[in-house]
């Protein structure tokens, strides 16, 4: 990956052609490389190459379902659901895997996650995850960047060339409608620009700039993947990230003493 500069000059955003249903066990990273393999234009890999996987195939491969037939949902998320026409097994599933509950209003449960981030029903999924759908839910990745490197190696060792990847996921945005999709793992990039010290194009120094580049390359390659598509991987060829070793999660979350919201 190139480092920091002027950046890019022309993106291109190539949505994998090809990949089937995930199912638990699957193999993700030889699904993606066949998809580089069928898509046109996908090879030879680059330097400035990022593969984008969504974290809903990254979770069905690594098996992340809670079957809701096994779950006894406490007092509290009962309550919860019969007021705003919830599944209760649903509310129980979040509150589970939450930390700390931010807030739960209007049928929403925001929380905190064991990895660290703010998410609306702590990103546990009921839609599009197969078959059984309706019958269970899918969890985030126990580890996003190890998802990450994992695919990160297995597509090296395949075609002789490292690109960067991030796995994606649809979050919410306090104060602001509609949701976007942001980096929650990454491998072979650092997530960040730090441009603080760095002068701006009038000469002046930034002491406050950092680019969030793997949010900012996560969503752009959700313009060509869309949410009924069943397109969960792109190729994001020309952001040359910057170069160096990063993470989802402890380079990108904010610590709470910095937090003037918490």
């Amino acid at each position: 990956m190139s480092g920091p500069g002027p950046g890019p000059v022309r993106l291109e955003v190539i949505a994998l052609d090809g990949i089937p249903e995930v199912h638990p066990g699957d193999d993700l990273a030889s699904l993606v490389g066949d998809a580089l393999e069928r898509t046109a234009g996908a090879l030879p890999l680059r330097p400035d190459d990022v593969i984008v996987v969504t974290q809903k195939v990254v979770s069905k491969a690594e098996g992340a379902f809670v079957d809701l037939a096994t779950i006894e949902p406490r007092p509290e998320a009962v309550a919860y659901a019969a007021r705003w026409d919830r599944d209760a097994r649903q509310v129980e599933v979040v509150l589970r895997q939450a930390v700390r509950v931010v807030r739960m209003d209007h049928g929403v449960v925001i929380v905190e996650t064991r990895h660290g981030f703010i998410l609306a029903n702590g990103g546990v999924d009921a839609s599009n995850v197969g078959s059984a759908s309706g019958g269970v839910v899918l969890l985030l990745p126990d580890d996003p960047d190890a998802s990450a490197r994992a695919i990160r190696d297995a597509v090296g060792r395949r075609f002789g060339s490292v690109p960067g990847v991030v796995v994606s996921d649809s979050l919410g945005r306090p104060w602001r409608f509609g949701i976007m999709d942001l980096a929650i793992g990454v491998a072979g990039f650092r997530p960040l620009e730090d441009l603080r010290g760095t002068v701006d194009a009038d000469g002046r120094s930034m002491s406050a700039t950092i680019r969030a580049v793997a949010d900012e390359i996560a969503s752009a390659a959700e313009l060509v993947l869309g949410k009924t598509a069943r397109r969960p991987v792109a190729l994001v060829r020309g952001a040359s990230p910057p170069a160096g070793v990063g993470s989802g999660i402890s380079d990108v979350l904010m610590p709470p003493e910095l937090d003037l919201f918490r």
